[in-house]
């Protein structure tokens, strides 16, 4: 089980933040990725279509017979990660228990803003799992659609970003949160945009990070890591490879070799 991959799926780019991180974590383990390419975004899209998106790349992952799916979209995490791991054979992980925790750590004042797609703050899923670990906190959810289409699109430092940014950032701070979470993974392609915005008091919440950490924590206590060995990874995107290694290449410092066409049975 230890040399079996690690799977990690996201709508589209964006979880290639997580899979970034999780490279330079866990160096040794194999890593299979989906971008959902075909069907991105999915922060407009209903519950259900989102569960049966996410359980059709699940099952995929799972033929490739990986010991753990990481869910590296917080509009799944939010919507599908229930059934997800009533129907998954291996462990699932999803970003947002793992953001919640560290930034109900990091917050001085108990202020705490989450930005996120429609889909993740309209499920509330970021203030049950806050409060869950610090009960006085007070959030403020912002939904950002447009962020991920900029992401998609490779326009992260194009001057209408900074505009938009500063438009849907302005609720956050006028809230006086000491503590913000990128609550959708095409967002730390953001970071330095939306830092020089809310300024160097306000401390970011990245979810590739976190979840990485808590990756490294669950294979360890599970007895799961790889420990030797360079970790190799494959790419899977549900259309237009090309396209999807091309704006990869843009977005990230990191490689990631060969696309590959795999299309949804949904």
């Amino acid at each position: 089980m230890n040399k079996n991959a690690i799977g990690i799926f996201d709508s589209g780019l964006g979880g290639l933040t997580i899979l970034q991180a999780l490279r330079r974590t866990l160096p040794h383990e194999d890593l299979i990725y989906f971008g959902d390419s075909a069907n991105v975004p999915y922060g407009s899209k209903s519950k259900q279509t989102v569960t049966r998106f996410s359980l059709a790349i699940a099952h995929f992952l799972e033929s490739q017979h990986v010991k753990m799916i990481i869910v590296a979209c917080n509009t799944a995490s939010a919507l599908a990660l229930p059934e997800l791991r009533r129907q998954c054979r291996v462990p699932v992980l999803g970003v947002i228990e793992p953001g919640a925790q560290c930034a109900a750590q990091s917050t001085h004042n108990n202020k705490i803003a989450v930005l996120g797609t429609e889909a993740t703050v309209k499920s509330n899923a970021y203030a049950k799992a806050i409060r869950k670990r610090l009960p006085q906190a007070r959030i403020t959810q912002q939904a950002c659609p447009l962020f991920v289409p900029l992401v998609e699109e490779n326009w992260a430092h194009a001057p209408a970003t900074r505009l938009i940014a500063q438009t849907y950032l302005a609720p956050v701070l006028r809230s006086k949160a000491d503590t913000l979470i990128l609550g959708c993974t095409h967002y730390p392609v953001l970071k330095s945009v939306i830092a020089g915005i809310v300024g160097p008091r306000v401390k970011l919440v990245d979810s590739a990070e976190t979840v990485a950490q808590a990756t490294r924590c669950f294979l360890t206590q599970h007895h799961q890591a790889e420990t030797a060995g360079r970790g190799k990874l494959t790419v899977y995107a549900s259309d237009d490879p090309a396209r999807f290694k091309r704006l990869a290449g843009c977005l990230l410092a990191d490689r990631i070799g060969t696309v590959h066409l795999k299309k949804l049975n949904v």
